[in-house]
């Protein structure tokens, strides 16, 4: 999932330098105003491709990464019905 929103993000990003350079290499010399337009079109693909490669799919399961404190993940575990390694009853009569 990953790699897909990376090839994803560097050609849209590559779809933009193209295009900044060939606005201004050789649409200029036909039309400015054409050139001037292709900018602002190229202008619109980074934040997009941004989005796009911070895009969550819905097998990212980010939110099941540990937080680090024990505590709180075993919480979370319980609120979310997960089965730990060991007795649920904290006094261990499970």
């Amino acid at each position: 999932m990953l790699a897909r929103r990376k090839h994803l993000y560097f050609a849209m990003m590559g779809t933009c330098v193209f295009l900044f350079v060939m606005a201004w290499a050789v649409v200029r010399l036909w039309s400015v105003p054409a050139a001037v337009g292709l900018c602002l079109f190229a202008m619109v693909i980074p934040p997009v491709a941004a989005v796009v490669a911070n895009r969550r799919g819905p097998d990212d399961r980010w939110w099941d990464d540990p937080s680090g404190d024990p505590k709180s993940d075993e919480w979370w575990d319980e609120l979310d019905g997960k089965r730990r390694e060991g007795p649920r009853d904290p006094w261990g009569r499970d």
